[in-house]
């Protein structure tokens, strides 16, 4: 029941918004397409209610088992073997990549890009174990993989293929998605406590961060092998189908899909287990049913995603682009709303406060992330219309970023990063994305530009809690600073000195 009342937080005002606007003369949808929504909808709330109970049973347990029981048999091959192969396969399972490749199967085949995708994140997962095991900076890492990335990006502009950084950055964002994210964090976490140390708490946060740059590098590295003309953006995906046998192919589709993914998962803790880690019968019974509960839900959610809520997010957008004030503002409203709705962000809120012991409150984070998701989606709406590179707000946005984590503590630098991943989620992916594909398609009459203008826009919601939180860090650094010079000068100010000897 808690797991339904959160997906109903996520859910619900999406769903609002869509049946107001659909109240003004801005928005007409048909009585058939608003019930096909809303029973998507309804399906939708089941699904990530199913998934994230499922991975809360499986996936975490599952990255605390093998990262706490690899770290005490002391063989750091064995280690970064197992995390590279678990890398790749918890990445082939995660539903937000799956939405994306679906999106761009006519650019490029959804198993190749997934796949890549997921050998990025294991081979930044095996550096993400060696930087918590040699006890490394986060911070120098970061600055060296994003100079790698910018580099990256570069030559992919020299070879002729720039429409496909902006999809390259998205692939950063919905890769650290639900089920990537519990389990490398646990994992992360089982590591680090094993390990040990005065930074054990420090070096449990970052996994993510450094996982999410694995997906961009691979992909823009694919993107400098891909040679002559690709093929047109395919809009048929974005059609409302009625139909029955519509629904049941898409369901049985999803469901193998999703069976095979997560599959490759069960399959490898399988030999984990017999050889290596060896839990009792009663934890395996409830990752078990976890895995059950995901995958049920998993089904659910994208069968939901594809049937209804893609399709009503692109006409969204396609007919109120019409009025490009109106889109501007709309897409800030929304981008808000996203972030509020967003069950991750409120766990994320709650863990920041406990550890600045107050200094940063839950209300100043959620307002700090509302906001600063809200201009993304609006600055991603304005270069829509405008028709510029995603790299005008990019590689500013990074720097700034990369720049702030020298004057924060690491903590605040690894939970920035981290968070990212948390801003960027089911929604983001299955409703935002196809409401700018469907602004941009709207706005240009085509869809030569959809790949270079209209995607990008998840990385952008990945890029503002980077700046934000580590905003919100050092104002608490300076706010402290300045509490105590009052403090001393207080002190040293006083009228009646006194000298109290104790001997």
């Amino acid at each position: 029941m808690k797991k339904l009342k959160e997906s109903l937080i996520s859910v619900a005002p999406i769903v609002a918004i869509v049946f107001v606007l659909n109240l003004t003369p801005l928005i007409n949808f048909t009585t058939l397409e608003m019930a096909l929504f809303l029973i998507s909808a309804v399906f939708l709330i089941i699904g990530i209610a199913l998934f994230n109970l499922g991975a809360d049973l499986s996936m975490t347990p599952m990255g605390e088992h093998i990262g706490s029981g690899l770290t005490k048999l002391k063989s750091l091959a064995l280690l970064l073997g197992v995390c590279f192969t678990m890398g790749i396969l918890i990445t082939v399972a995660e539903p937000d990549l799956t939405v994306l490749a679906n999106q761009v199967s006519t650019i490029m085949n959804p198993k190749a890009l997934i796949f890549t995708v997921g050998a990025g994140v294991g081979l930044l997962l095996v550096i993400s174990i060696l930087k918590i095991v040699t006890r490394r900076s986060l911070s120098k890492i970061l600055m060296f993989f994003y100079m790698m990335l910018f580099a990256v990006t570069a030559i992919l502009i020299e070879s002729g293929n720039s429409d496909l950084i902006p999809m390259g950055f998205d692939s950063g964002g919905v890769t650290t998605g639900p089920i990537t994210v519990p389990f490398i964090m646990a994992l992360g976490v089982g590591i680090a406590t094993t390990i040990g140390g005065k930074d054990a708490s420090e070096n449990s946060f970052g996994l993510i961060a450094l996982c999410s740059v694995g997906p961009i590098l691979a992909v823009l590295i694919l993107g400098c092998t891909v040679s002559g003309e690709m093929e047109a953006y395919d809009l048929s995906q974005y059609v409302l189908n009625y139909g029955f046998i519509h629904v049941i192919e898409v369901f049985l589709d999803t469901a193998k899909e999703v069976l095979i993914a997560l599959g490759l998962i069960v399959a490898f803790f399988v030999v984990l287990q017999i050889v290596v880690l060896k839990l009792p019968k009663k934890r395996l019974i409830q990752i078990a049913v976890g895995i059950a509960y995901t995958f049920f839900g998993l089904v659910i959610f994208l069968s939901a995603v594809k049937i209804g809520f893609m399709p009503i997010g692109y006409k969204l957008g396609n007919e109120i682009a019409g009025n490009k004030v109106v889109a501007i503002i709309f897409s800030l409203v929304i981008g808000m709303v996203v972030v509020l709705a967003e069950p991750a962000v409120h766990v994320l809120n709650k863990q920041v406060e406990e550890i600045t012991e107050g200094t940063v409150s839950k209300r100043s984070m959620m307002i700090a992330l509302s906001i600063g998701v809200g201009l993304s989606i609006c600055l991603s709406i304005v270069r829509i219309i405008f028709d510029f590179n995603i790299l005008f707000y990019l590689i500013p946005g990074y720097m700034i970023s990369l720049g702030l984590s020298f004057f924060v503590p690491g903590l605040y630098t690894a939970i920035a990063f981290d968070s990212g991943g948390v801003a960027s989620g089911p929604l983001t992916s299955s409703f935002i994305l196809p409401f700018a594909v469907g602004v941009c398609s709207s706005i240009t009459g085509g869809v030569d530009s959809i790949l270079s203008n209209a995607f990008g826009i998840v990385a952008m919601v990945a890029m503002a809690p980077l700046i934000t939180i580590q905003l919100l860090g050092f104002r608490s650094i300076i706010s402290k600073k300045i509490s105590d010079g009052i403090a001393m000068k207080k002190i040293l100010s006083a009228e009646d000195e006194q000298i109290i000897d104790f001997m």
